[in-house]
């Protein structure tokens, strides 16, 4: 099978342009000589001369005069592909964007986070899908261009993360109740009737373990699967939701918040992506937003 040297194309390119092998040496940081035996190598691959030799100087044949145009092309085409990406025009950028939150992410940064895009790139659609697991699966694949979460011990190192911020549990209840007033202590706190969170509908969480350490247990009077839902429960009744602070700023609008009256771990929230996006400037302008958005966002 004929397999050419692809790169004679640049050396072609030089010659017919210049018309002359010491220029197209010079132009190409190569000796005349090497240049010459370039040439004699075209010459061969073409079957045809190229330039012939007319007084002092050199000449094209028709069949030079037939390449140059389409071989200028190729060599252009060829250099921007292989050069780094350009930054995008973001105004005239159309492209959607699909991020896996949490739902509490989404309504608590989302907004911010939309009028930013839309501002510097209206064009760009943002489409979120609620984050049911901690299956990055559809990050390899290259359904899901972004997702939010606490980077798991299990998550294969083909993903890469970034830190947004820290968070840590607080407790949400409504105006009025009894939590609301005076100082709230352990026993107090676990005298109430609480919101569980739980995606698998496992009974047991990290603030059930955290009471459990000082030897107390608080009663689960409801079960969810996300913090927005257990933040709009406690509003409209007298159950404690236990939440994250930063994730659902927004939501807890309006209720008293307090501090967890026993030590919970905080966790940091990470922003994760394929590396198959890493180099993507439009995917890298995406990430700059989501990370300033967030750390603008108390």
């Amino acid at each position: 099978m004929f397999a050419p040297d692809l790169n004679l194309l640049v050396t072609l390119d030089a010659l017919l342009s210049e018309g002359n092998v010491t220029r197209a040496a010079k132009r190409l940081h190569l000796s005349p000589s090497a240049m010459s035996r370039a040439l004699a190598r075209l010459r061969d691959t073409t079957g045809d001369p190229l330039l012939v030799r007319a007084g002092r100087g050199l000449v094209p044949t028709p069949r030079a005069l037939e390449l140059r145009a389409q071989v200028s092309q190729l060599v252009q085409e060829a250099q921007s592909v292989l050069r780094p990406a350009a930054a995008p025009d973001l105004q005239k950028t159309i492209r959607t964007f699909t991020l896996r939150t949490s739902e509490g992410f989404a309504e608590n940064f989302g907004p911010d986070l939309i009028a930013r895009t839309s501002s510097e790139a209206p064009g760009v659609r943002l489409r979120f899908v609620q984050k049911l697991d901690k299956d990055s699966a559809q990050l390899r694949e290259g359904t899901v261009d972004l997702e939010t979460g606490v980077v798991a011990s299990a998550m294969g190192p083909e993903v890469r993360a970034q830190s947004l911020f820290r968070d840590r549990f607080v407790g949400v209840v409504r105006r009025g109740h009894f939590l609301s007033q005076g100082k709230i202590t352990s026993e107090k706190y676990a005298t109430a009737k609480h919101i569980g969170f739980s995606r698998q509908g496992l009974e047991m969480g990290p603030i059930d373990e955290a009471m459990s350490a000082i030897g107390l247990e608080r009663a689960i009077a409801a079960i969810v699967g996300g913090f927005s839902t257990a933040v709009a429960l406690a509003r409209a009744t007298d159950l404690v939701a236990s939440v994250p602070e930063r994730h659902t700023g927004n939501l807890r609008a309006g209720m008293h918040t307090f501090t967890l009256p026993f030590a919970t771990p905080e966790f940091t929230v990470s922003l994760l992506w394929h590396p198959r996006f890493q180099a993507d400037p439009a995917h890298q302008w995406l990430r700059n937003i989501v990370g300033s958005t967030c750390a603008l966002r108390p």
